[in-house]
Parts: structure tokens; C-alpha cells; sequence
């Protein structure tokens, strides 16, 4: 794998498109994306619609304008309009569904041990609260291939397995777990999966139906390029009645007949910027036309880009490649040698050696203890923006802070 067919002049007619600091070499998208200048723009042209007249941008134009986001959302991750509802974020959407679930006493919910750390404290609450447990399934990092996922998965249920956690796309290792064959298994074993999808919609292929999940949660502002504060809850028809907004509202007791109570619940949860969302229609346009490929060719291009990003850095490293390139997608994380300080353990708090990349040589990069310090992780990401020489910096950095390593 090698960056000779990503040209430094390829990238550099996509840069101007985003807003991004020029004298930062940004290889963290997948941690909160960057929106393009176009997209902005939309954004800022409804916010001044909505301003011009609130009540009716509120009353009588949001509901219209939300169903035409929903439409261009639903196209593109294989679910009907009327089965997805905007949420803030991934996270968000996690804590809908373990808040709407009843859990009893002696229940058991399967997780990883690669689960978000915040959609882990959300399980946490839920599980305690119920009287329930957390039942951690370690996946093993490095991994030799996705078997491994499930055997993990599936090796921890019980007859007290109420429901299983699972990443689509691993935040701190960024591997694609084997969700369509982790979720066709619970299925035909009676368990409901609920997915957190926050850097699925546009890394990866998504077809909801078709997977099957009884809940599906994505974020939109990543590698949709979408601002901040867009993303879906997918739940599966027959989970609806029982699912409740984290903000219960007007919906709850609405007659209205013409939509379900779901949608009735979810489309209207108090006033908010609801911008975000309803732009989202512009960044599929605009990812859309960046390559001759639309967005399929623009998730394999930056796939390719960071698999040769890897590549570099695990040479410099010197260590072989942690996983199977089949599952990796815009991210790839690679394992650095053993922390000197292991104080640095808050998931709120940055990591030396992030900071150092960050200061002194201009580069943003997450830098996570995993799967605990003093074991530490580099993760780095992949965007059309990006050009090999980004890489190469990253690692003449980390050779010259190996002190802080």
C-alpha cells in the first residue's frame, strides 16, 4: 500500500472547500468531521429564514422541510422516512433507546469492551437503575479478522441476554465490527441489537431494512459533513410503540392521525436549531459531486488513503498492521509503545503527547489510552482533504517526541 496514486494536488483542490485551519495538518475528522463551506452557507441562509418569522418557520414550514431531509437520509441509508427520527447525536440516540427500554432486575445487556466510553456510562446509568448488568465482551486489539467480533459476542449471551450494544464503527480502534452477521445471529437467537452507527453514514454502506436491527443510531456530522448537531434514530417498526424522546412534548398527546406517534413524539421536542438536520439534503449533494463516483467513490478513496496512512505509520512504528484491511474504513488505529505517564487516564482529559503533535508541529490527532494506560492508541482518519504528506508529518512527529511517548 503506498500513496502513489494520491497526488498532494488533488487534495489541495478540495481544501478550499472547507473552512479548516491552513496551518493545521487535520487528520481527526472522525471525531466531530468538518463542514464544508457550502454547506455552512445553506445553514446559515434557514437560520436567517428562520429568524425573518419564527412561527412560521416553526409552525408552519418545519414540518415540511424536516420530511425533505428525512427523505434524502432515508435514501441513503436504506429505511423508510417514517422509520427515523432526528436526534442531536449518536449519543443521544443511545440514551433513547436504553431510557425507553424496560429493563427488570437480573437482566443482562451485552457490550464490548471498544464501546464509546460515553454510551458506555449511558449503559451503565440504564443497567443500575434497572437492577440489570453489563456483561463485557473483550475483542481483542490487535485482531486477526471480524470472527473474532462475534465469537466474543455471542460466547457471553445467556438466557437473561435482554439486548447487545455494538459498534458498527469502533470509536477508539476504528474497526468495522461485522454487524450484519452479529445482528442476523441475535435475531434468530430472539435478541434485540441496538447499533451505534456514529461514524457509519458515510464510511460505509448502510441498508437498515435489510440489516434488521431493532435500533440503529448514526451520526451525521461526520462523514456526512453535516454541521454539528445532526444525526437519526432508526428504530425498527415494531419497536416503535414502546420507544419515548429523551424530551417528552407536544406529541405525546397529539390527535393527529395522519402520522405515527413515533413521528408525532420525535419531530417536535421543544424549540431548538433544528438547521443542522435539514441541511443535510446540500452535504449529500455536495459529497456527491466531489468525485466521478459519488459518494461510493469517495468512502473508497479515503478508505485507500488511510489504509497507505497506516501502512507509513506502522513502518514507522515498527509494528505490523493491527487488523485485516477488510476492516477498515476512513480510520485506522495503530498501537505506540508503552506510556511513561499513566496519570493521564480522563476520558476529558487530552494525552500529553496529543498535545505535544498539537503545539509544537501543528498536527490534530487523538492519541487514546486502550484498551487502558499506559497502553496508548494513534488514531488517524482519512477526508478528501487530506494528501500524503499529512501523514508523512505525523510520523517524523512521533519520531521526534519518542520522550513523550
Amino acid at each position: 500500500m503506498s500513496f502513489h496514486d494520491f497526488p498532494s494536488s488533488h487534495a489541495m483542490r478540495v481544501k478550499p472547500f472547507w473552512t479548516l485551519d491552513p496551518a493545521i495538518i487535520f487528520l481527526n475528522h472522525g471525531s466531530f468531521g468538518a463542514c464544508p463551506r457550502v454547506v455552512l452557507e445553506a445553514q446559515s441562509r434557514l437560520r436567517a429564514r428562520m429568524e425573518s418569522e419564527p412561527v412560521r418557520f416553526f409552525v408552519r414550514e418545519l414540518e415540511t422541510l424536516h420530511g425533505e431531509a428525512c427523505a434524502a437520509l432515508a435514501l441513503l441509508i436504506g429505511a423508510h422516512v417514517k422509520d427515523i427520527a432526528s436526534v442531536s447525536n449518536a449519543t443521544a440516540g443511545v440514551n433513547t433507546v436504553l431510557r425507553s427500554i424496560d429493563l427488570a432486575p437480573g437482566d443482562e445487556v451485552i457490550t464490548t469492551n471498544h464501546t464509546y466510553n460515553a454510551c458506555r456510562n449511558a449503559l451503565d446509568f440504564a443497567t443500575a437503575r434497572a437492577g440489570a448488568r453489563v456483561v463485557v465482551a473483550d475483542v481483542p486489539f490487535p485482531i486477526a479478522s471480524p470472527d473474532e467480533v462475534i465469537e466474543a459476542i455471542l460466547s457471553h449471551r445467556s438466557s437473561r441476554t435482554r439486548l447487545v450494544l455494538i459498534d458498527h464503527v469502533t470509536s477508539q480502534t476504528g474497526l468495522i465490527f461485522p454487524v450484519e452477521r452479529i445482528v442476523g445471529e441475535l435475531n434468530r437467537l430472539g435478541i434485540d441489537t441496538l447499533v451505534d452507527g456514529a461514524h457509519a453514514p458515510g464510511m460505509v454502506s448502510l441498508d437498515l431494512q435489510t440489516l434488521g436491527a431493532a435500533y440503529y443510531t448514526g451520526n451525521c456530522h461526520k462523514w456526512m459533513c453535516a454541521p454539528k448537531g445532526a444525526a437519526f434514530l432508526y428504530v425498527r417498526p415494531d419497536k416503535q410503540h414502546s420507544m419515548r424522546p429523551l424530551s417528552i412534548s407536544h406529541g405525546a398527546n397529539s390527535s393527529r392521525k395522519d402520522r405515527s406517534r413515533f413521528q408525532l413524539e420525535f419531530d417536535w421536542t421543544g424549540t431548538t436549531d433544528p438547521t443542522p438536520f435539514l441541511v443535510l439534503p446540500e452535504a449529500i449533494r455536495f459529497l456527491s459531486t466531489l468525485l466521478p463516483g459519488g459518494l461510493k467513490e469517495l468512502a473508497e478513496h479515503n478508505r485507500q488513503m488511510v489504509l497507505a496512512g497506516r501502512h507509513l505509520l506502522c513502518q514507522g512504528l515498527g509494528c505490523e498492521p493491527p487488523a485485516p484491511e477488510s476492516m477498515i474504513g476512513s480510520l485506522a488505529t495503530v498501537p505506540l509503545p508503552l506510556a511513561h505517564d499513566d496519570t493521564h487516564s480522563d476520558s476529558l482529559l487530552i494525552d500529553p503527547l496529543q498535545n505535544a503533535l498539537f503545539l509544537k508541529n501543528g498536527i490534530e490527532v487523538p492519541i487514546f489510552p486502550f484498551p487502558a494506560l499506559p497502553q496508548r492508541v494513534v488514531r488517524i482518519s482519512a477526508q478528501i482533504y487530506n494528501d500524503p504528506d499529512d501523514y508523512r508529518s505525523l510520523v517524523q512527529a512521533l519520531g521526534n517526541h519518542a520522550e513523550t511517548r
